[in-house]
């Protein structure tokens, strides 16, 4: 094929080889770049294809959790790191867990046995001209391709170091004990008021200090920003220094009471429908059941339910609201696509998501296609509505979560919700793949094939 013909994947990571999959699969000639082993990462410690860095883990496989439901979804859309992922398992209860070298082993395999996969060794340091161009280099993109892409995208809309805040449902908050209000009555009710009296706020600091940390990896630097300090940070500095910082009361009275408490926590609203809360200014190094057990000691929050708990690591991703389309191209630019954690997603799962997607897109550019996504009712649509939302603002990473759906027609609560849920997003899968020419059967005759 011509070179506008030809799809360039540059990354071969989890979503960088589940593209590469989709795009082959369908007929389309893949050119696959990989700078390892010719140049290496401060986490990765072989040449192969996928390999795994964090976790054995690709985390629950039950429809009780989102991620558990996106894994079914990929499965029904002839995903090939699901596929392997299932065929390499190892026992972990519940979680989907791999043998990470024979995964590492198996798709490298697999991507390299395609007749129209060519994979090349060597660092990319520019945008390919041509063709189209998926970028799925991760979190630890090289600095030159970094400086490659703000200059397309814009440096504002680069980022390379990850401040997470937890985020909560809003329907778990006690609004017995929590009060909405903005400080000084300005913007109305925009927040969600967690009062502290000074008994619990003394400690509440004991424990954010006596809390387990999840220790620095060896490529990040304990270097701090002062407008992303982690909580834990702060609090060393001083008793005091929560209260007069994230946890300042000014502005602030109790209707209930008609006072001012001595510290406040603050739920901003973080989706349209006010389905999420995040907590403002609540940045941790907590490891994540310890962010649990203090978080839920905060007045109000004592059956919160977290989607998506906070951090502070390095990570380069991208503003994708501002910058991707919902298919995850370019704005302005959309020969060229953006996969895994590089679109703000979070987790092994969801990068192989995002691959998925961006490989099918990918394939209907090229034959002149009209995009297609999948319904915002399902695990892998939610996601990508939520990471490609233009009103979005503050836009931080995000793993897949039931707070991302739509609602349901009925209020339920709980397991009842969640299987209600899943119900729907499998049902409007099912029709969204009946319904659209997604190239399903020559994926899965190639699948038969290997």
């Amino acid at each position: 094929m011509s070179d506008q013909q030809r799809v360039t994947v540059v990354g071969a990571g989890l979503a960088g080889c589940e593209a590469t999959w989709q795009i082959a699969t369908r007929g389309i000639d893949v050119e696959l770049w990989e700078m390892r082993p010719q140049r290496s990462t401060e986490a990765h410690q072989t040449g192969l294809l996928a390999e795994l860095v964090c976790s054995n883990s690709l985390r629950d496989d039950s429809s009780m959790s989102a991620v558990g439901l996106l894994k079914r979804e990929l499965r029904a859309l002839g995903s090939l790191i699901l596929r392997v992922a299932d065929e390499v398992r190892v026992p972990a209860g519940g979680a989907l867990a791999v043998d990470r070298l024979r995964f590492a082993e198996r798709i490298t395999h697999e991507v390299e046995s395609l007749p129209n996969v060519t994979v090349r060794r060597g660092e990319v340091t520019s945008i390919p001209d041509g063709g189209v161009t998926i970028v799925a280099t991760g979190p630890l993109t090289s600095p030159a391709l970094s400086e490659a892409l703000a200059g397309v995208v814009g440096g504002k809309h680069l980022y390379f170091y990850d401040a997470i805040s937890p985020i909560l449902t809003a329907e778990s908050v006690d609004m017995n004990v929590a009060f909405r209000a903005a400080r000084y009555g300005r913007g109305g009710d925009d927040y969600v008021n967690c009062p502290l009296d000074r008994e619990q706020y003394e400690t509440f600091v004991d424990e954010v200090l006596a809390a387990e940390k999840m220790p620095m990896k060896s490529f990040e630097r304990c270097v701090w920003f002062e407008g992303c300090m982690p909580i834990e940070e702060l609090a060393r500095r001083g008793r005091d220094t929560l209260a007069f910082g994230p946890m300042k009361p000014v502005g602030l009275e109790d209707p209930r009471t008609g006072r001012r408490a001595h510290a406040v926590v603050q739920l901003r609203q973080d989706d349209a429908e006010g389905r999420l809360l995040s907590m403002v200014g609540f940045q941790t190094k907590m490891t994540y059941p310890e962010q649990r057990r203090v978080f839920r000691s905060i007045p109000g929050l004592a059956a919160a339910e977290f989607v998506r708990l906070g951090s502070l690591h390095r990570n380069t991703y991208m503003n994708s609201p501002a910058a991707l389309t919902a298919t995850l191209a370019l704005r302005g630019c959309e020969h060229v696509m953006v996969a895994g954690q590089l679109v703000g997603v979070e987790g092994y799962v969801e990068s192989t998501a995002a691959g998925w997607l961006a490989g099918l897109a990918a394939v209907r550019r090229l034959r002149g296609q009209a995009p297609t996504v999948p319904p915002a009712t399902t695990a892998l649509g939610s996601l990508i509505a939520y990471v490609t939302d233009p009103q979005r603002k503050d836009f931080q990473p995000m793993n897949a979560n039931y707070g991302l759906f739509p609602e349901l027609a009925r209020r339920l609560r709980g397991r009842e919700k969640k299987e209600a849920l899943a119900t729907r997003a499998e049902r409007e899968l099912a029709s969204w793949i009946a319904t659209s020419d997604l190239g399903l059967r020559d994926a899965l005759c190639a699948t038969a094939n290997s």
